[in-house]
């Protein structure tokens, strides 16, 4: 194998080992129904999702199951508004 050969092998396999090492890594969510805050107006009033709604909501997915389950958030969330919002905003409601 001739030296540059070498050299761009090495530089390939870094580089894709980097890039997937990228796409292997999750990114943590802190479950704070305060973060839906954005939604709130439209939950609560039914006036339309903002885009920073649908923003928050959808970095919200992993935590919409524990808010149904807390019988203080559950009226919220499972509310008429509350799913017009996740239609809007293209998230699934959860079936928890």
């Amino acid at each position: 194998m001739k030296k540059g050969s070498s050299i761009f092998a090495i530089f390939f396999v870094t580089t894709l080992v980097i890039l997937l090492g990228e796409l292997f890594v999750a990114k943590a969510v802190t479950c704070n129904v305060s973060e839906l805050s954005p939604c709130a107006d439209a939950i609560l009033k039914g006036t339309p999702a903002s885009p920073t709604c649908c923003a928050k909501l959808k970095e919200q997915i992993p935590c919409l199951c524990g808010y149904l389950k807390d019988p203080k958030l559950k009226p919220y969330i499972d509310s008429p508004n509350a799913k017009k919002v996740s239609q809007t905003c293209g998230v699934p409601f959860p079936k928890c």
